[in-house]
């Protein structure tokens, strides 16, 4: 079961690095593309730091960070410590979004030498930074461990003693 969920997190890290590459291609230097007015459009940026600008051009704090959390977590699931299908799939999702933002802040550099992230989904709706795939793949897996965590572990219903 890990492996499969850890292989299944490697095609969506495949998945991000496409749709990244198709953004470069696509939007660097197009302006912004909607795709329903008034509420998500297509523009691109290079995001040096993390959600809402929190520690831009602290590259190698965030590289670092999401590298210990990524290995932390792909020891725990073949250290076989988390038991739970819906557990290992929902961290495995979150690796992959890790791992997807981890390759591009390390790989990607513009002219002036600034490592970044490709962001490209908007909503313009509200006042909400620009995102991506591999975001949404950390924040959808982080949600379902949090749902797991709150209603779920430790829920199992407990036998009754046997009469004495």
């Amino acid at each position: 079961m890990v492996t499969i969920a850890l292989l299944s997190a490697v095609g969506l890290v495949a998945i991000d690095q496409l749709i990244k590459w198709w953004a470069v291609m696509a939007l660097q230097g197009a302006g912004t593309v909607t795709m329903i007015p008034g509420v998500m459009e297509l523009v691109y940026v290079q995001n040096n730091g993390a959600a809402w600008g929190l520690f831009a051009g602290k590259t190698w704090l965030l590289v670092g960070v999401t590298g210990l959390a990524i290995v932390a977590a792909i020891v725990a699931l073949l250290m076989k410590k988390v038991k739970s299908t819906f557990l290992i799939w929902s961290i495995s999702v979150v690796i992959a979004g890790g791992l997807g933002n981890l390759i591009d802040r390390i790989f990607r550099v513009d002219a002036v030498g600034r490592h970044f992230v490709v962001d490209y989904l908007n909503f313009s709706f509200i006042e909400f930074p620009v995102f991506n795939f591999a975001d949404c793949c950390v924040v959808l897996g982080m949600i379902a461990i949090v749902v797991y965590i709150l209603f779920f572990d430790g829920k199992k219903k407990s036998k009754p003693e046997a009469a004495a």
